[in-house]
């Protein structure tokens, strides 16, 4: 199973979210974290707003029982911080929390200027940067307050959209293929296991999906298991996965070749 699936949030999430939110939430989220990994700051900060949007209306819809799509993002917050009684969200503070974080997104839609630091870094890559662990945050809270299966699996869902998409990577008739061909093979390897999430790939998987030689592959398996390495670990159903080293292997050298 690779990181988190759209079709499999949704799933879990509507009910209780209307299914038209529930899809259009996890549209702008994985927009956002896309937009964030290819350094394309602007549009980024739009994108967070716009899942500031979405995600007021699901708390207003949850908390008041009244769903309205086109409802404006203040007004969705006014009353969630209404004091009244007939809150559907408990506890309150569930629902305040993630109000006070959507209203911190959402001021940042309107550009903050074009002043900066450095030729590589800007104000615009700092804001996205607060936006897109905001974003995260809300939504990983929305996902622990109304998710309806198993909590291990919410557990394991928020842990998965924690780390970085594949754009790289596409999808062909149920295979996978690694879109880059500036890749050597253990990094094409690491790549594909930190596309496999915590259920990872097996050792056939990885041979059919990585272009490159039987012995090339195995290879890197070798490598990445072995005790100097240790940057992935073979499961007991015998799939191989990532281990927090080889997580930080992929956000401290690898980030920039996920995308295309």
């Amino acid at each position: 199973m690779p990181l988190i699936e759209k079709h499999r949030i949704i799933s879990q999430i509507s009910p209780p979210i209307d299914a038209g939110l529930a899809s259009a939430l996890v549209d702008d989220f994985i927009s956002s974290e896309r937009r964030f990994i290819q350094r394309d700051w602007e549009p980024g900060q739009l994108d967070g707003g716009q899942f500031a949007e979405i995600a007021a209306r699901i708390l207003y819809h949850a908390d008041s029982g009244t769903l309205s799509l086109g409802k404006d993002f203040g007004d969705c917050l006014k009353y969630i911080e209404e004091d009244k009684s007939d809150h559907r969200i408990l506890p309150r503070s569930d629902a305040l929390h993630i109000a006070r974080v959507l209203r911190t997104i959402y001021k940042f839609r309107s550009q903050r200027g074009a002043v900066h630091i450095s030729p590589t870094y800007t104000p615009n890559h700092m804001d996205s940067k607060l936006v897109i662990e905001l974003v995260r945050w809300a939504m990983n809270e929305l996902l622990r307050v109304f998710w309806t299966g198993d909590r291990e699996a919410v557990a394991k869902a928020i842990r998965e959209l924690l780390q970085f998409d594949v754009p790289a990577i596409g999808v062909f008739d149920s295979g996978l293929l690694v879109q880059r061909v500036d890749l050597k093979p253990e990094e094409e390897i690491v790549v594909l296991l930190h596309y496999g999430g915590e259920g990872g790939f097996s050792r056939g998987e990885l041979g059919r999906f990585a272009r490159c030689s039987a012995t090339s592959v195995t290879r890197a398996v070798q490598n990445l298991i072995s005790p100097s390495v240790r940057q992935a670990v073979q499961l007991a159903n015998g799939n191989y996965r990532l281990t927090d080293l080889g997580s930080k292997r992929v956000r401290e050298q690898l980030a920039s070749k996920l995308v295309l």
